[in-house]
């Protein structure tokens, strides 16, 4: 008995018919008010969030395949500014080979035109100073043939232009007859 006594005295763990019973009777109806009132409102909001969610990750998708779109007509645009800058930059470099080319010849044509305009100068001027040089020979010849003869040969020299032949014949020699005629 002292072993049934000590059974009855322990407490908790034997515990008495009512309030076992109104506990689990609070427990199930707490349990059910839960069940109907709370669970489902707890669903709705995952279900709301989950939705939320799905969503927002569709909008995400369609804003991430707009992006990719944007991005690829950016690409495209970028390289038909590259190929229009590379067609400028040739039709620059081809441009400027023109000129190049009409300002050489312009050049040149300006140049032939100063080369032909200087030889009709020089040619001119030759022939000022070829007459010059032969009046000056002419009178030289005279005086000089009137020394050694020892008397005047300006009119006979003058009448019979024996000077002018002479003259008319050195124009007329091949610079090969003169050397040649050095030589002998």
């Amino acid at each position: 008995m002292a072993m049934n006594s000590l059974a009855l005295d322990i407490g908790p763990l034997k515990p008495e018919l009512m309030p076992l019973v109104l506990g689990l009777v609070l427990f199930f109806i707490l349990f059910a008010v839960m069940a109907k009132v709370l669970l489902p409102r707890i669903n709705k909001v995952l279900v709301e969030r989950e939705e939320a969610t799905d969503g927002r990750f569709d909008e995400a998708e369609v804003t991430r395949a707009e992006a990719a779109r944007v991005h690829a007509e950016y690409q495209e645009l970028l390289a038909e500014a590259r190929h229009e800058a590379a067609r400028l930059r040739q039709e620059s470099v081809e441009q400027g080979t023109a000129i190049i080319a009409e300002l050489r010849a312009e050049g040149q044509r300006q140049r032939e035109e100063i080369i032909a305009a200087g030889h009709a100068v020089i040619d001119a001027e030759r022939a000022v100073a070829e007459a010059e040089l032969r009046e000056q020979v002419g009178v030289l010849a005279t005086e000089l043939a009137g020394r050694i003869a020892g008397e005047s040969v300006t009119d006979f020299a003058r009448e019979s232009g024996v000077v002018d032949r002479f003259l008319e014949e050195l124009r007329t020699a091949k610079p090969s007859d003169a050397v040649a005629d050095k030589r002998d």
